[in-house]
């Protein structure tokens, strides 16, 4: 087997190569979808490192996979954390699995979001395997799947410390701290909003649409539901006091579906829900109050379907110190960041609910990810890995 090149630009370019698309609802019969591929060339990585590695199957075909650097005993634990899957290549303007050099940048798909961090952060790791620093923090490395669509991956590398019946693992114990990987154009993120989504749906009564007063119309419930929810997406600057970090909550409606043919008068209608939630509030109870303003506003019933995804938010706060011992080298290789708050969710904030300290960081702007032309400037690459090298290498002991 050959050795792999452990320098973050070459990693990179062996990532983008891989398709490892999360299907998000499409037909799979492509052989670009799931991790599987990746999570093959990850075992290889870390065998070629010779330190101790997992894979951990999470659902049929997808696996996490976990290593650790051991610097010792009695040393601190940090943990890096990257999703392996991209979202699907629909529209790309380029190939979307054809690494390209030019201008400094590296094009193809998952090169924002977030190949360029995970290199960043293999980079780094073997760099701590090779050179062992002496004041370096135990480091595990988490490569989880479906980060895109419902969040398996993270939902259970948590269980490994935070459940007793998951013991046994690399991450038996909960780590002292983390750092997931996601475009921040090298700023720390140490506060976003979460996003929960669910059905809303309205039944009616079918028949032939030429007397369609003889049923009950679904979709035409609907509208009125929907008139209901612009009105409420509005009001909820006044209901919820923004975040001083992430801004407003928010409420989208982004998919509707009803109806069997034009000439049936239709007894059911959906629509998708993207209610973003903020620190402070929630994640299930945000159902419960949009659920009390419809009563208040409609004569007729509806259904709030349970949601498929509970957004959690992370909270800043706890996660002060971890900001800014990472902020530090960051300021020192490229000079001034700060710390902010962002719009999207990521999995720190899964990580911070069962106990461990997390914050965001990584090469790269949100700017670009999912992009029809997605890149990644690569001094922000090698920047990133020189940023986690250093704070990893001179952690353990505090």
């Amino acid at each position: 087997m050959k050795t792999p090149k452990m320098d973050p630009l070459s990693i990179l370019k062996d990532l983008i190569a891989i398709p490892s698309v999360n299907p998000m609802g499409r037909d799979t019969t492509g052989d670009e979808f799931f991790e599987t591929k990746l999570t093959e060339y990850l075992v290889r990585f870390f065998e070629t490192l010779g330190v101790a590695h997992e894979q951990i199957e999470v659902a049929a075909g997808r696996a996490n996979v976990i290593a650790k650097f051991d610097a010792g005993a009695n040393r601190r634990t940090i943990l890096l954390d990257a999703h392996q899957d991209t979202v699907p290549v629909d529209g790309m303007t380029i190939a979307p699995f054809e690494p390209i050099v030019e201008n400094g940048r590296i094009y193809g798909r998952g090169s924002a979001d977030v190949k360029g961090g995970m290199a960043a952060m293999l980079s780094a790791f073997a760099r701590l395997v090779g050179e062992k620093p002496a004041d370096a923090a135990n480091v595990v490395m988490s490569c989880t799947c479906d980060e895109e669509a419902t969040v398996m991956g993270i939902t259970d590398l948590v269980k490994l410390w935070s459940d007793p019946a998951r013991s046994g693992s690399l991450l038996s114990k909960p780590p002292d701290a983390a750092i997931v990987a996601e475009p921040t154009d090298l700023d720390v993120v140490v506060a976003h909003r979460g996003a929960t989504r669910w059905k809303i749906r309205t039944t009616g009564r079918a028949c032939h649409s030429s007397r369609p007063s003889d049923g009950v119309n679904a979709i035409y419930k609907m509208a009125a539901v929907l008139k209901c929810l612009e009105e409420y997406a509005d009001q909820l600057d006044g209901i919820i006091a923004p975040h001083p970090l992430c801004g407003s909550a928010t409420l989208s409606v982004g998919r509707i579906e009803g109806g069997m043919s034009v000439n049936t008068v239709p007894d059911v209608c959906e629509i998708e829900v993207d209610r973003r939630v903020i620190p402070g509030e929630d994640s299930l109870a945000v159902i419960d109050q949009l659920a009390e303003y419809l009563r208040g506003k409609l004569d007729f019933e509806v259904e709030h379907l349970p949601p498929w995804n509970t957004g959690v938010p992370l909270p800043d706060g706890d996660n002060e110190e971890l900001a800014d011992r990472v902020l530090r080298e960051v300021n020192a290789i490229t000079g001034p960041h700060k710390k902010v708050g962002v719009p999207y969710g990521t999995h720190a904030s899964r990580i911070a609910a069962k106990g461990v300290p997390a914050v965001v960081f990584g090469p790269g702007s949100i700017d670009q990810a999912h992009t029809k032309d997605e890149w990644l400037d690569i001094d922000q690459l090698e920047q990133a890995s020189e940023v986690l090298y250093r704070v990893c290498s001179s952690a353990g002991s505090t």
